[in-house]
């Protein structure tokens, strides 16, 4: 397949230079090299956190970085998952699976939750945390996450869990400035690395309340990666090849500018609202709130538009979960263009008629 064709909503298309990088020798994880190389690392991915705290590398899907966040961060009361599609809806079958009490705040498939009504549910008290999907990919749904973040804040006791896996890298975030608690992202979505890799980052409230939890296990113990990422090191043997493709997407990341990433994956959104639009498709998540990195199409004959894709040479989403027989979805994150993705929708275009 040629590049540029590759619109799956992850993992994402990656650069060829990036994939050559995973070619380098291997070196030891307990030596100098590897030290030279996670500095590097750390270097250029607080830019891209915006934050100047610690970004924890950890050798797992995004899904383990969201179990350590219930692992280290919820203890002695409940936790508040709001959901709004099925990887929210995952965070919350997480938190139950770790044994914390769990109350789900459901809104409709597509839609975003009120940070108002936020407000008022945490004035309740005994909720020690909050779980938020920023950009919920089953849906192209994009959180007010700045707004649920200051709703938070006033609720001391309460630290705010973020999972921005196809955010982090192609979505305006800022994690300090917006007081997050913890926030984690995979390296296959918008960042445009191969799968392997998750990236987190820690408030010092978070830090200190997993130092009070005994039983938050080992390999996803914060206190124990941050402690180890102070020396350059990991506390178990890393992926050194997906380590390698990091610094180099990391330079091409920086070539870029984060700010001009922002702006290029805002682009492609609005570019397919208004093709959508046009060609009277209807788009789930509603306008002021749609992902810069994906979008959801409401369709008809959701498998047949895929399979015509893919026979012309192209990849694009299916529906996930409940939406499976009525949507399908594009990933346009990484580093795909405008143009690039004004090819694709001309081709879709000729499949709806």
């Amino acid at each position: 397949m040629p590049p540029g064709r590759f619109f799956l909503p992850g993992p994402t298309e990656v650069h060829p230079e990036v994939l050559a990088a995973q070619t380098g020798q291997m070196i030891g994880h307990r030596g100098s090299d590897i030290r030279e190389l996670m500095a590097t690392n750390a270097e250029g991915l607080g830019p891209v956190f915006r934050t100047t705290r610690p970004v924890i590398v950890s050798t797992s899907s995004a899904t383990g970085l969201m179990e350590a966040a219930v692992r280290n961060g919820v203890s002695g009361g409940r936790v508040l998952a709001m959901v709004n599609g099925a990887f929210s809806a995952r965070f919350a079958e997480i938190a139950r699976g770790c044994g914390k009490e769990v109350e789900v705040w459901e809104v409709a498939y597509g839609s975003v939750h009120d940070p108002g009504e936020l407000a008022t549910r945490l004035a309740g008290g005994n909720c020690v945390a909050v779980t938020v999907t920023h950009s919920e990919t089953s849906t192209g749904a994009l959180q007010d996450l700045q707004s649920i973040a200051e709703a938070t804040a006033r609720h001391p006791g309460t630290l705010l869990l973020v999972d921005s896996v196809t955010g982090i890298g192609g979505v305006e975030t800022h994690t300090d400035l917006w007081g997050i608690d913890f926030i984690l992202t995979g390296s296959q979505k918008a960042l445009a690395l191969p799968p392997g890799l998750a990236f987190g980052v820690a408030s010092e409230a978070m830090m200190e309340r997993a130092r009070t939890i005994p039983d938050r296990g080992w390999y996803f113990d914060l206190p124990r990666l941050v402690e180890d990422l102070d020396r350059h090191q990991t506390p178990a043997t890393p992926a050194v090849s997906l380590l390698y493709a990091l610094e180099t997407q990391l330079r091409r990341i920086h070539e870029e500018g984060i700010e001009a990433r922002w702006k290029r994956h805002l682009a492609m959104m609005e570019h397919t609202a208004a093709w959508a639009a046009e060609h009277e498709v209807a788009l789930l998540a509603p306008h002021g709130h749609r992902s810069p990195t994906v979008s959801c199409l409401v369709v008809e004959e959701p498998a047949r538009l895929v399979a015509g894709m893919r026979e012309r040479g192209w990849v694009i989403g299916g529906g996930y979960g409940r939406l499976g027989e009525t949507t399908i979805r594009l990933g346009h994150m990484g580093d795909h263009t405008v143009d690039e993705l004004d090819d694709l929708l001309g081709v879709l275009a000729t499949l709806l008629r």
